[in-house]
């Protein structure tokens, strides 16, 4: 069977709804049963899935249960081989969530207890970010803006991850004085709206211990901003960039596209590696032979491009990391290893080094997209060690919980002065003075999370390769 839309995907998460014996078609007056989208479900994955030799031959299956739960029964190892196998009643709604246009406030907080003794207790919620052009950058808030209260709720434990959830929210603000957060007495009313997401944080070169330091943060890989992406190279190389801290501890993954740019932009000596290995790939036997037999070129091996913007100079690369730091994320790491020193600041990261595809009905009869997982990637030197729960293991153990926050970019924050202490020990000059106050306190949470779920998915996507043009 040949499917129209199948987008290369990495994703974590399994949504499950109640059973129910008939599906809705997408035509008009028509409906299917349960048997019809499972058996198409099972062909589907017999297919594309890496570990389908693994999965219950279709008489041991029940076909008749809801889509959702059918799919979920059919993964081989499900939360341990396979973490990341997954499914959506509406690939429209995803295929748009994938490229970055979600229904959203537009923030990214971290989570910390307001009573260090009380581990299960209050929680106040620091904005990590804010994107660009959405609601709450509209509304003034900024990294940084403290979130004690949502609908006139106090934020705790127990409705941290649904609290945001809402379409409307009304949000109430805190202080951190003397190591104590307080509500300040000032509330905001935001409503969410459909926003197409600008990944790239902010960008700025500054001058650090003799060194021309290139920092810029990136949320997600979207091919739609893949010139901005060059365009940020290209005011680092006219400022004569000669360090790069690269900001991922947001970054969740994307387009494999972007991710393989990131990596011509970055790697050292970029014009001796154009046209050799940067990745490569691995499906299963069958999905291998169909490849093999309809690809005029190897579908398997991804090479190093030329780019203009190549910085050229660098002998090594920063990247800031956490556990939300993951599959595209990860691949830069991985990719740039056999050719650069890559180090690492921040927490470990999430660890996924497998991918699928979005697969959605050719004939249009439903509107179900699956996330198998399809392929297995390593880099150059056929190495791909990071795909555990711990992934990728950093050079300096840093944790992004030193209060008040400073703004991304700022030679004071965290993780970026952690990697600047590397670069050189000579003190920063700006017009601005160095905090006084550095807290430390505990994070509730490790991972920061946003008022849309949906942008808390790791993933990494791409065309098939049987239909890329060279």
């Amino acid at each position: 069977m040949q499917f129209k839309k199948i987008i290369f995907t990495f994703l974590i998460s399994v949504v499950i709804f109640s059973c129910k014996k008939e599906v809705a078609g997408n035509g008009a007056n028509s409906t299917f049963s349960s048997t019809d989208v499972n058996n198409w479900i099972y062909q589907s994955m017999n297919t594309y899935y890496l570990w389908s030799t693994k999965m219950p031959t279709i008489a041991k299956t029940n076909l008749t249960i809801d889509p959702m739960n059918y799919f979920t029964s059919i993964l081989y190892d499900y939360g341990n081989t396979d973490r990341f196998s997954w499914i959506d009643s509406s690939s429209s709604n995803l295929i748009n969530q994938l490229n970055g246009v979600n229904k959203v406030l537009g923030i990214k907080i971290n989570s910390f207890f307001v009573d260090n003794t009380k581990p299960n207790g209050d929680i106040a919620m620091v904005i990590a970010y804010v994107i660009k052009g959405s609601p709450a950058e509209k509304a003034g808030i900024k990294r940084g803006d403290i979130i004690l209260t949502v609908d006139d709720q106090t934020v705790n434990a127990k409705n941290y991850n649904t609290i945001l959830q809402n379409s409307t929210l009304k949000l109430g603000f805190g202080n951190f004085v003397n190591n104590t957060f307080s509500n300040n007495g000032k509330f905001l009313t935001v409503t969410k709206v459909e926003l197409q997401t600008n990944p790239i944080l902010m960008d700025t070169v500054i001058n650090w211990s003799g060194k021309k330091v290139g920092y810029f943060s990136y949320t997600q890989f979207l091919n739609s901003y893949d010139d901005s992406l060059r365009a940020v190279f290209g005011r680092f190389k006219s400022k004569g960039v000669n360090e790069l801290v690269v900001d991922l501890r947001y970054n969740g993954g994307g387009y494999v596209s972007s991710s393989d740019l990131l990596t011509n932009l970055i790697v050292k000596d970029l014009g001796s590696h154009v046209n050799n290995v940067m990745n490569k790939k691995t499906y299963n036997d069958a999905y291998t032979q169909t490849l093999t037999k309809q690809s005029s070129s190897n579908p398997f091996v991804t090479n190093f491009q030329n780019e203009a913007n190549n910085l050229g100079n660098l002998s090594r690369v920063f990247i800031l990391t956490s556990n939300n730091t993951a599959s595209a994320s990860e691949l830069i790491i991985n990719n740039l290893r056999p050719f650069m020193n890559v180090i690492l600041v921040g927490e470990h990261t999430y660890g996924k080094n497998v991918g699928s595809f979005t697969i959605t009905d050719d004939q249009n009869r439903w509107n179900y997209g699956l996330q198998p997982i399809t392929f297995k990637i390593v880099n150059s030197l056929d190495q791909s060690d990071y795909g555990t729960v711990n992934g990728f293991t950093p050079n300096y153990q840093v944790v992004d919980n030193v209060l008040p926050y400073k703004l991304l970019g700022d030679p004071y924050e965290t993780l970026f002065n952690s990697a600047l202490n590397v670069i050189g020990a000579v003190a920063y000059q700006s017009n601005s003075t160095h905090p006084s106050q550095k807290i430390i306190r505990n994070l509730a949470q490790a991972a920061a999370i946003s008022d849309n779920r949906n942008l808390d998915r790791h993933d990494m996507f791409d065309h098939p390769p049987h239909t890329r043009t060279k």
